[in-house]
């Protein structure tokens, strides 16, 4: 495998350490989609992020890709997976099988999450089945004690979500930082923040978390915000109202390229104010695509650890882009 290419430009003023990078990928649905995503997992593969997460809906809707997409990165590149878990519909014994399952095939990380619930679930919930993501991480730690000796004492890594706007079902953004707190104390390692597209919105979060007690490390989520539809879907389900001016630049742009030229500045810009805000990574929402998402890291220039070469193996860090 060839190793990742270098950008020799100056990081940002403020970055005097390796910034951590990951991406989100979810299983193809066709042959074709296949195809395309192993294109963009070997281009993403290049810049040496430090995991990739993989979609995963424990409802079985896309359990069987899911678990073959995992097995594939694990086996075939040099990638680090964290697999996505939701818990809503599905009881203790259910999840502790897919728990088990994922560690058998050499997942070390998982994204704890609560999931939305089906349009046509029942209105009770099924008895044994589990409500919240606190539950989740709890119910990881257990099979994690239990297996700990095949683990060789190893620690599944935890990540949740975070909300840097009010979740849509939630009475107030103190309560979802309550809601993050217990999520912590539950044994939750780090936190991956929903799309958001002001600024203001992950600092005030982070701001707000820490005072709380949070102690996490909190990595903003962000997304290319090249597609005029995708940018306006995503506020309609966050609640979240996007850039006036940025909607109405993605909405005179001509052509493709105009959308992507507009829509990746505007995500350097939202990326690089999360940086100056002490935001200790990026998580980039890739929708299986690479090319937007590499031309944001060209133009972030983020300071990444480079893979040691072999009988060199105190090389420091480098700017490790597309």
């Amino acid at each position: 495998m060839s190793p990742p290419s270098l950008i020799q430009a100056s990081a940002p003023a403020t970055q005097t350490a390796p910034i951590a990078l990951s991406y989100e990928l979810f299983p193809p649905r066709s042959a074709a989609a296949e195809a395309g995503l192993w294109d963009t997992i070997r281009e993403l593969e290049t810049t040496n992020p430090d995991y990739v997460s993989v979609t995963y809906g424990a409802s079985g809707s896309n359990r069987d890709t899911a678990v073959e997409l995992l097995n594939r990165l694990l086996t075939e590149t040099s990638l680090r997976p964290l697999a996505h878990l939701t818990c809503v519909g599905n009881t203790a014994d259910e999840l502790a099988e897919i728990i088990s399952e994922l560690l058998d095939h050499g997942v070390r990380g998982i994204l704890a999450l609560r999931g939305d619930l089906p349009k046509d679930a029942p209105t009770e919930s099924r008895a044994g089945s589990l409500s919240y993501a606190q539950d989740l991480i709890e119910l990881i730690r257990r099979v994690e004690q239990r297996r700990s000796a095949l683990l060789c004492a190893g620690k599944v890594a935890i990540g949740v979500a975070a909300y840097p706007a009010r979740h849509p079902e939630s009475p107030s953004i103190e309560h979802d930082v309550e809601v993050l707190l217990a999520k912590q104390r539950s044994g939750a390692d780090f936190a991956i923040t929903q799309v958001f597209f002001h600024a203001d919105q992950y600092r005030d979060l982070v701001t707000r978390a820490r005072r709380a007690g949070v102690s996490i490390p909190i990595i903003p989520g962000v997304m290319p915000l090249t597609s005029l539809r995708r940018v306006q879907r995503l506020g309609d389900l966050t609640g979240v109202e996007p850039c006036p001016d940025l909607l109405d630049a993605l909405g005179r742009a001509d052509n493709a390229a105009e959308s992507r030229r507009v829509g990746v500045r505007a995500t350097v810009d939202l990326a690089r104010a999360a940086l100056d805000a002490g935001a200790p990574g990026i998580h980039l929402y890739t929708f299986n695509e690479h090319a937007a998402a590499l031309e944001v890291l060209d133009k972030l220039a983020l300071l990444r650890p480079g893979r040691p070469a072999v009988g060199n193996r105190t090389s420091g860090p480098a700017l490790v882009t597309a």
